[in-house]
């Protein structure tokens, strides 16, 4: 099958991301001795600063990986929490049933910064300083602006020049960055150093502890809670709100690290995190197309696309009816991925599409979703669903990054940061970066698995993978994409264990979405049945499916997952792909 570009081969080492500049990054930290935990963390870094439009220092991190001396797997959960001050009625007394996308007030604590400490304080071998060096030099000499960068830029200036510190930082000189051109980020680089200088101790884990408490409970955590207590920013609910998020939610959080949830398929072992994300949806996806006979199915064809979208149709609907962050909410899992109840499930699937949304029963649980998200589709017209849909004045929807590292110790890194947009929350001034908005994943009404309260996760799109084959770790996975992203992994999963596609191979081939159930992101719109196939897609495949009743379209080409992947073989060669889409995305190895 043709590729745009080779799969990597290598047995040193293999890094893949979103973007060519981190993957380059993680590549120098392997040739220099470090080991994946460091070269992701520095990656990490990197990613901040090469795609502020995707992430940024005071966004998310959900983090899996391998340790192998160990043999173990670990989520690190790099999502951060709902202030003590944000609870339905708060959100009532201010006269909103959502919590806006943009502004201050959808803010939780940043988790992306204390998951790549965590990395690298329990897994890594370098100093922070070490692995910041990369990222810093880009902030302080400039970054290679993508048109992706300028495009954003250009379309939320309205608001970024309302918010004032925003246009200080992301329209030097007053202008849009252009294609090509050298983004600096002084007040980020000088926000590193100060941190840098934090790293004092008698060891190494010492010395990121230190930098951490900087963050959390020193200068950081006090200039966000000087601005958030006392700024009023507009948002996209068309007013101006203060934040909730005070410096003591920052002090008493930390990421915490916890063990993956795993599902059983053909001989591998699917890994991701717990319910509060979304990734077990992808486990109870797996559950319910082991009941067909994939490998007989043509890969691009209609029968395929099908099966695929009804059964996430299932398994999407449960993730709406019963996730939330399992600290506050029970979640049924054990249900919801065990094979009775998906055996009864997969009964659902017909041979004509499903317009309904159709969570599963569990009995002692009561199935809570919305119902009037494809109302608020209809009234704001036919726009694609992406990550985030931010609203108004000029903004337009941000998106997510993505890393994978294997080194030649066999230790395994998947990593998806998001958050800390440019363009959905104000710069926090003296720091020069602005906080994750993901707290409008919320729902603000009682009672719902995911409504908000305070130190709570929000239920959150982020969800890196790893794979185990026959008990060896085997392949690191993931893309940006909100609601997608656990729609083009299993894609790409189904496609390399029935098809024999090689990564690059299951990257390269058109894709499919469906918008079917509510989004994730304000404003929480559903289009029932539409499903979006990726241009190249053979117009049979549409007709066919169109015949079966889904709402089908044909979407631009090279539109549709920005995945990358890398695995591990028993013979010891490295095997690593990434997205061609928006030729950002490169994989690196050697």
């Amino acid at each position: 099958m043709f590729t745009t570009r080779p799969e990597i081969a290598g047995t040193f080492g293999v890094v893949t991301s979103t973007h060519w500049i981190a993957s380059q990054v993680g590549m120098a930290v392997l040739e220099r001795g470090g080991n994946a935990f460091d070269a992701a963390v520095a990656a990490g870094f990197t990613l901040q600063v090469a795609e502020p439009h995707l992430n940024g220092p005071g966004g998310d991190a959900p983090i899996l990986l391998h340790d192998a001396t160990a043999g173990t797997q670990h989520v690190v959960c790099g999502q951060g929490v709902a202030p003590d001050a944000a609870t339905p009625e708060r959100f009532a007394a201010l006269g909103l049933d959502l919590v806006p996308g943009t502004g201050l007030l959808p803010a939780v604590v940043p988790g992306a910064f204390d998951a790549w400490c965590t990395l690298l304080r329990e897994w890594g071998t370098w100093e922070f300083a070490d692995v910041l060096a990369y990222a810093l030099g880009y902030a302080e000499k400039g970054v290679h602006v993508v048109p992706r960068i300028s495009a954003t830029i250009l379309h939320a200036q309205p608001l970024l020049e309302a918010w004032g510190t925003s246009a200080e930082v992301f329209l030097p000189g007053g202008e849009v960055p252009a294609p090509g051109s050298l983004l600096r980020r002084p007040a980020l680089a000088a926000t590193w150093e100060r941190l840098c200088a934090c790293a004092v101790g008698p060891n190494r884990e010492a010395r990121i502890d230190a930098v951490r408490n900087a963050f959390y409970r020193g200068f950081v955590a006090e200039a966000v809670d000087r601005y958030y207590r006392d700024t009023d920013v507009l948002d996209c609910s068309g007013r101006h709100h203060r934040g909730l998020l005070t410096g003591d939610d920052m002090a008493r959080w930390a990421a915490p690290v916890e063990a993956p949830v795993g599902f059983d398929y053909h001989g591998h072992r699917l890994l991701k995190c717990g319910p509060w994300s979304q990734g077990p949806a992808f486990l109870q996806f797996l559950a319910l197309a082991e009941g067909f006979d994939i490998g007989a199915m043509d890969p691009l064809g209609a029968e395929f696309v099908h099966v695929v979208v009804e059964c996430l149709k299932l398994a999407f609907a449960d993730r709406e009816a019963y996730y939330g962050d399992p600290d506050f909410v029970q979640v049924p899992l054990g249900t919801l991925l065990s094979r009775a109840y998906n055996d009864e499930r997969r009964r659902l699937v017909g041979e004509q599409a499903s317009l309904e949304l159709r969570p599963g029963h569990v009995p002692g649980f009561t199935p809570r979703v919305d119902h009037d998200a494809a109302g608020r589709a209809a009234l704001l017209g036919n726009a694609g669903a992406g990550e985030p849909t931010v609203g108004r004045l000029g903004v337009v929807g941000g998106d997510t990054c993505h890393l994978d590292v294997i080194d030649r110790w066999g230790n395994m890194v998947s990593a998806t940061p998001s958050g800390g947009w440019l363009h959905s929350s104000p710069v926090v001034p003296g720091l020069g970066f602005p906080l994750s908005t993901r707290g409008q994943m919320f729902w603000t009404q009682p009672g719902h698995p995911n409504s908000v309260q305070p130190r709570k996760r929000p239920r959150t799109t982020l969800s890196p993978s790893l794979v185990l084959r026959d008990g060896r770790a085997w392949m690191s996975l993931g893309t940006p994409g909100g609601e997608q992203q656990d729609q083009w992994q299993p894609i790409l999963l189904l496609r390399m264990l029935h098809h024999r596609m090689g990564i690059q191979q299951a990257i390269d081939a058109p894709s499919f979405h469906t918008e079917h159930w509510p989004s994730s992101f304000w404003p929480r719109v559903a289009r029932p049945g539409k499903v979006v196939l990726e241009g190249g897609t053979d117009a049979s495949v549409l007709a066919a499916l169109q015949a079966r009743g889904h709402l089908a379209e044909i979407g631009e080409p090279w539109s549709e997952g920005r995945l990358s992947a890398a695995r591990l073989e028993p013979d010891g060669q490295m095997f690593a792909g990434a997205n061609p889409r928006g030729m950002q995305g490169y994989a690196v190895g050697r």
